[in-house]
Formats: structure tokens, sequence, C-alpha cells
């Protein structure tokens, strides 16, 4: 077994043969823990008051470190999970209603233009994302895993469970339009990460499976926690892959979206002053 001298403490042992140019991932750990370690100390170390309060307005719960429970200076405990599974401490996220309306608004723009360059190279980029998954894993597989390989995992689960990747980019088109048709909408990157991130993740969450067993049928229903950074990455993969879609046609589906609900609109009103006439 490689392992160098007997007398070298572990963290510095190599798991693969020596003088072949591969990292160990146990001196890759030990980095990470030393710089997680400093950043800690970091944080720590910067100055407070004890009566700091959250900054959310009309909260005025201590913040966590004033509290001894974090080394948040700036949210308290209940505004920091907000924050953890919304991407706002302020606003939370939108409706599975109104994402749906436009999603399915987007899927016909993306129908009726399949052949756009920009289309074609986004949903190109999400096939990317499920080729590059890896093998797919269980729900109930994941603890363990950091962040990063969550993320990597969703899209193997969307793989699984055969989501077009034409349903994934209309989902953060929809996301795109919703919060730039929103006057108070909180415009920060990390929000349309995380609400991104939230809608794809609804598309394939899960794991399910079934038993027959002597004293009857055993159910094991296991969803992964929609929160956290694993959204953050989700949220920047997907971003990534459709930016320049976003960047070159959001404005013009936009406008098509628009026109269309007023001809809806003006067939409805049609229809119902025609009903009106019939029953005078």
């Amino acid at each position: 077994m490689w392992g160098g001298a007997p007398h070298t403490p572990l963290s510095y042992r190599h798991p693969v043969p020596p003088h072949t140019g591969a990292v160990s991932p146990i001196m890759v750990n030990y980095d990470t823990r030393r710089r997680r370690a400093r950043n800690v100390a970091m944080r720590a170390a910067l100055p407070f008051r004890p009566d700091d309060r959250c900054v959310v307005f009309g909260c005025g719960s201590l913040t966590r470190k004033a509290a001894s429970k974090g080394l948040d200076g700036r949210l308290c405990r209940r505004h920091a999970d907000y924050h953890s599974r919304h991407g706002s401490p302020y606003k939370g996220s939108y409706g599975a209603g109104i994402i749906n309306r436009y999603r399915d608004a987007v899927l016909a723009w993306l129908e009726a233009n399949s052949t756009d360059v920009w289309v074609v190279d986004a949903i190109g980029r999400v096939q990317g994302l499920y080729a590059r998954s890896g093998p797919f894993v269980e729900a109930y597989r994941l603890r363990g895993l950091s962040p990063r390989e969550r993320a990597t995992k969703l899209w193997a689960r969307l793989r699984r469970c055969e989501i077009d990747p034409k349903v994934v980019v209309a989902s953060a088109l929809a996301v795109e339009l919703v919060i730039s048709n929103d006057y108070q909408a909180v415009r920060t990157t990390e929000y349309r990460k995380v609400q991104v991130a939230k809608v794809v993740h609804r598309l394939a969450s899960g794991s399910h499976r079934k038993w027959n067993t002597e004293g009857g049928l055993v159910e094991l229903h296991k969803y992964p926690q929609s929160r956290g950074q694993v959204l953050r990455f989700v949220g920047a993969d997907l971003v990534l892959a459709t930016e320049l879609l976003v960047d070159a046609r959001l404005s013009t589906v936009n406008a098509a979206i628009a026109t269309a609900a007023v001809k809806s609109l003006s067939r409805r009103v049609a229809r119902r002053r025609s009903c009106e006439k019939e029953l005078a």
C-alpha cells in the first residue's frame, strides 16, 4: 500500500503512487480544511456588539453572532434560513402558478423557433450538462456528497427521468421573464440563480421505492432539500448554459408573450360580449 514512511502523518500520505503527477485527495481535503479554519478564525475575530440586530427591516432579532449561534453578523437565524432557501432574506420564491404560465408560453415560443441559433445553443448546453453528470444516484444516497457533487447529480436525475432539455431551458427563461416583469423584484445574481434552480429542482426531485414484504407494502419516498449551496451551483450551471439565449432573445420572447396575452384577452372579451348579446 502506498503511504510513505510509517512516521508520515496520515494527512500527508499519498493514496496514489508517488511520482505520477496525481494530486492526493487527502492533501486537497487537508488544505481545504486549513483554509476554512483560517476563514472561520478571521470571521470570529471581527468586532461586533452584543446587541446587534438583524438588518431585515422590522425584524429586531439578534444576529446569529450576537446570539452566539453562528458567525453571521447581518442576519438572525430565521432570516439566514430564509436566505438559504430562497436566495434573498427579503423576498420569497415565486409560486408554481405564475412560473407555469410563463413556462408554457416560453415552450410555445421555443417550439415555434426551434431552429434559432441561440435556442439550439442553449438546448445543446443543457444536453451537455446531462452528459457530464455521471452515473445516476438515488436521492437517499446523496448524504456525504459535497454541494458541487449533489448539484451534478441533479442533472443525472433529470436525465434519468427523461426531462426534455427544452423544458429546462423554458424554466430558466420563465424565471428571467418573471423577474424582469416584477416591479418589486430582487435583481441580484444569487436570487436569480436560486430561483432558476428551485424551478428545475421540482422537475425531478425525489426517489421512490416500494417493496412487498410479509407485513405488507413498504414505501420509501426521499426528497433532497431544496436549499443551501446546492441551489447556487445548479443555478450557476443553468444560467451559464442559457446566458446567450437570454441576452439575445429575452426581449423578443417577452414581446411575443405579451402579444399572445393581448390576443387571448381580446378573444375572451369577444366571446363574453357575444354571450351577453345572445342572452339579451
